[in-house]
């Protein structure tokens, strides 16, 4: 059976309706279309709205110029963005001084934190230092949270602002823990250009670099750039380097293989 072009948009808002989350291999199939055909409905639909296209697929439409609120974020890529901060708390040790950014991935972090000792944790996020003083009063780990002075933001937890990367720029940190709003055309990008200068801030002060992002903020932008991509230590994401991003596979790792 042939479908419309009209008759497959009605029938991937209709899965929508029903799911987080449509697969451009799986709709290509349901519909006994090419995936190139999928890609490019999804394309039409997105310039009117109606969806967003993510890696592989795409979910309900996202204004992605404008950061949805903290704890509606939290439930989006749930699964990833955990699986991503526990392999990024494999890299803190004994002894550093880490900064930890505002994000729905580094929040993760101190969930997995296990048997490190004199750690120093700068953060701007109120609710990972919340969570990092769970991990001391639980003993997995000991040493101190600075959060960092700053005006606050009650609909992301966050501080920042000029007080914030004053008490930064006196710093000196070993590993910073990056979260983004998305990347693109070797650029990470962020929704907010406070905490973004926040986030870059923290890359400036830091040896180590280490970016968390689930595969949606793949090949996606927003208004304002936090370090180019070049600069970071490591990727760590739930899905492998794109093929047309060879330039940066050597500092890419992914949670489903360790990917390098």
């Amino acid at each position: 059976m042939t479908f419309s072009k009209v008759e497959r948009h009605a029938y991937v808002l209709d899965k929508l309706q029903h799911n987080k989350k449509v697969i451009v291999a799986e709709i290509a199939d349901e519909l006994q279309v090419a995936p190139e055909t999928i890609r490019r409905d999804f394309a039409e639909l997105e310039v009117l709205h109606l969806l967003t296209r993510v890696h592989g697929g795409a979910v309900k439409f996202l204004n992605l110029r404008k950061e949805p609120e903290f704890l509606r974020k939290l439930d989006m890529q749930k699964e990833a963005k955990r699986q991503i901060a526990k392999m990024a708390a494999q890299r803190i040790s004994d002894g550093d001084i880490i900064a930890v950014d505002v994000g729905t991935t580094t929040v993760h972090i101190a969930d997995f934190v296990e048997e490190v000792s004199n750690v120093t944790v700068v953060t701007n996020s109120i609710a990972a230092a919340e969570r990092f003083n769970l991990a001391m009063e639980e003993q997995r780990m000991t040493g101190k949270v600075i959060l960092l002075g700053g005006l606050t933001n009650p609909t992301q937890s966050s501080v920042a602002g000029a007080m914030t990367l004053e008490w930064l720029d006196k710093m000196s940190i070993d590993k910073v823990f990056l979260s983004c709003g998305g990347m693109d055309g070797g650029i990470a990008y962020d929704y907010d250009l406070d905490e973004s200068l926040v986030s870059s801030k923290m890359v400036e002060k830091s040896e180590f670099r280490i970016l968390l992002a689930d595969a949606s903020k793949i090949k996606q932008k927003s208004f304002y750039t936090i370090c180019k991509i070049s600069e970071l230590t490591e990727v760590i994401c739930n899905e492998s380097c794109p093929a047309d991003w060879e330039v940066f596979r050597n500092i890419w790792v992914c949670t489903n293989g360790g990917q390098r």
